[in-house]
């Protein structure tokens, strides 16, 4: 394994951070500002998108991107160092069409769309035309089990009715929002995973409610965290993404470079929170010395370097592993990373808070926000429970062939 970065993407690297320095970061203040007075999109995204599709900074993250779609089409290793700088602005990505779940969605249809769906749905995706949203989750039960999903996709005719409840709809809120991805049971007496089925709906389709934008621990996000009720939707069995019975299995292609993504964007803002950090303590003093001359804080920002470097090193190692060998042989370092980095995200996050004092809990600095977004990630894909059991399952059952073994390493009584 080389972690190195080529000559390709360490100049898009350099690029790619030339373009947050000088068309991103100095809008952070009139992007709060216009969507804080009820205007979104933003004035200026457009022409961000332009600019950057003109750099060809534009749909990084597709692997298996088309020679006539637009796109740089990198390795899932390639792309992560790029996520982890989109990271530090927690919009930046849509300007360069690599935002959540755009992504996801784009990945799903590039995989299992037909050629009427592409052409409909990808194409304009891909263009960054349109958003898009992946509804999935359920209030009423665990959705970190996909199999528990409760939504039905019932076949009439030569149509789909769809009734349910999801919620934490990511995007739906967006006014660019045109297709959902909805997962549902088509039929829930077959086998555990074959029960499952995606269909694409029209966000107009009649039946369709946006309930709510869900605030998350009081932040409303504008794109948007929403429950959708699904009311007798009625849409074309063309619709169907894949066959039926084929969710669950989609729904895991989906998560695996997704995680990459997630994880790097949040290794971005943990690496942002570490220099925000060490600047203060440079420049703060109490009681007569600078906040990094006290031991505590020094052992603080020592441990975030070391905890974000064991971190991006387990996230590049996955990225390598699915480019490799699949996700499905990755799914272990898959779990890893998703129970650790939003873990390593919030501890330095926080550090990093209570060393600007009460100001870092106010809107003067994005340590809020970005705290708010690691703790909310220990929850989004699953929460941390679900993935070290997953870790733990794998672990006893790479055990079993060698099981006893380790005995040999033991002293029996009497032989000390």
């Amino acid at each position: 394994m080389n972690f190195a970065y080529s000559p390709r993407v360490e100049a898009l690297r350099q690029q790619l951070h030339a373009f947050m320095d000088q068309h991103i970061v100095p809008r952070i203040g009139a992007w709060h500002a216009e969507v804080a007075a009820g205007q979104y999109p933003v004035s200026f995204m457009d022409d961000l998108k332009a600019l950057a599709r003109a750099e060809g900074l534009w749909n990084l993250f597709l692997p298996s991107l088309g020679a006539d779609e637009p796109g740089m089409g990198l390795s899932n290793l390639e792309y992560a160092p790029l996520a982890e700088i989109m990271g530090r602005v927690h919009w930046a990505s849509e300007v360069f069409n690599c935002n959540a779940p755009d992504t996801g969605n784009m990945e799903l249809l590039h995989m299992f769309a037909t050629p009427e769906q592409r052409e409909r749905w990808l194409k304009p995706l891909l263009e960054g035309e349109i958003r898009s949203a992946f509804a999935m989750t359920e209030p009423d039960v665990p959705s970190s089990d996909a199999t528990n999903i409760q939504t039905l996709i019932r076949r009439d005719g030569d149509d789909y009715v769809i009734n349910g409840r999801k919620w934490f709809i990511t995007n739906a809120a967006h006014p660019s929002c045109k297709v959902l991805i909805v997962m549902g049971k088509t039929d829930p007496d077959a086998d555990t995973h074959q029960q499952q089925s995606m269909i694409l709906v029209p966000f107009d389709t009649p039946g369709v409610e946006l309930v709510r934008n869900i605030p998350v621990m009081n932040h409303i996000a504008p794109e948007g965290h929403c429950e959708l009720l699904f009311k007798d939707v009625r849409v074309p069995a063309s619709n169907l993404l894949g066959k039926e019975g084929e969710g669950f299995m989609m729904a895991q292609a989906r998560l695996g470079p997704g995680r990459i993504h997630h994880c790097m964007r949040s290794i971005g803002m943990a690496e942002l929170a570490l220099e925000l950090m060490v600047e203060r303590s440079q420049e703060r003093k109490a009681f007569g010395k600078y906040l990094a001359q006290y031991s505590n804080i020094a052992d603080w920002i020592a441990e975030s370097r070391i905890e974000i470097e064991q971190a991006r090193l387990l996230v590049l190692k996955t990225a390598w592993m699915i480019d490799e060998v699949g996700a499905r042989a990755a799914r272990k370092e898959i779990a890893m990373i998703k129970a650790l980095v939003p873990r390593m995200h919030t501890n330095v996050v926080d550090r990093a808070i209570q060393v600007y004092g009460a100001m870092g809990l106010t809107p003067d600095t994005p340590l809020a926000d970005m705290w708010i977004g690691g703790r909310s990630l220990r929850f989004a894909d699953g929460p941390d429970q679900v993935h070290l059991r997953s870790i733990t399952r794998m672990e006893i059952k790479a055990s079993e062939a060698s099981r006893g073994a380790t005995a040999a390493y033991l002293t029996p009584p009497g032989r000390h």
